[in-house]
């Protein structure tokens, strides 16, 4: 983050304390720059501003934006996302060069992935890299850049490319929020560009995503529900998709 852009977001945050909310179109006139500029500044605040509906608020205010906490999240319905990457795995296949998510969702993936060796994984979060590292067959990729530690993950400009430049057999993406209507969603807008670069550049597409995330919008939108080739789930967000009526990815139930 240059200098420029630690002021504007200062002068944000201070106008933000006093409670409230900013449109996004009102904070690039305060500041004099582009909206396009505002969001750049959001996106390097490390999750201390979001935006909720097209208007900007600090992150940890209650009244209007949880705050995503990895650490918090790791002891959260554990149970359901070892179910739900128990199924995920069966769709891995030995040589496969893997997109593995930051947040926990995918976190118990990685341990299941000894037995289905050699295998390559390609990921931007710590955590996910970490258990990686002391699993055995799998080589590692770690996409680097700018660490943001409430969510445990690297986020760069030039992140994008090259995960288009892998090639990537099987994408298993994470949310914060899935949507029947609004799609696809997660709280840190540095996340948006490697998850839309995995989308694009995969041959498969899979979102694992459990049932507390079903009906929930979070800040940064990054997928239609038709973009991925499978929904790994549980059985409250299979009822709800299948009673979406329009065309789906295959279900997947855990």
């Amino acid at each position: 983050m240059n200098g420029r852009s630690a002021m504007r977001l200062s002068r944000l945050q201070e106008l933000l304390a006093r409670g409230g909310t900013i449109h996004l179109s009102e904070a690039a006139g305060l500041c004099g720059v582009s909206e396009m500029t505002i969001r750049r500044d959001v996106a390097a605040s490390e999750g201390a501003l979001v935006f909720i509906g097209g208007r900007l608020v600090l992150a940890d205010n209650p009244q209007y934006a949880p705050v995503y906490n990895l650490d918090a999240e790791q002891g959260s319905h554990m149970p359901a996302k070892h179910r739900l990457c128990e199924r995920a795995v069966a769709l891995v296949e030995e040589g496969d060069t893997l997109f593995i998510d930051c947040g926990t969702t995918l976190l118990p993936l990685v341990g299941a992935l000894a037995d289905r060796g050699p295998l390559t994984v390609v990921t931007y979060a710590l955590n996910v890299a970490e258990a990686a590292s002391r699993t055995p067959n799998l080589r590692l990729v770690l996409l680097g850049g700018l660490y943001h530690a409430s969510s445990q993950s690297f986020g760069s400009d030039e992140m994008a490319t090259t995960i288009r430049r892998l090639g990537i057999n099987k994408a298993f993406i994470s949310a914060a929020g899935l949507h029947v209507e609004r799609g696809v969603s997660c709280f840190h807008f540095h996340e948006v560009a490697a998850k839309q670069a995995a989308i694009e550049a995969a041959e498969q597409r899979i979102l694992v995503v459990d049932d507390s995330k079903l009906g929930r919008i979070r800040p940064a939108y990054f997928a239609e529900l038709e973009e991925f080739d499978w929904i790994v789930t549980q059985r409250e967000t299979n009822e709800a998709l299948q009673g979406r009526g329009s065309p789906l990815p295959r279900l997947a139930l855990a």
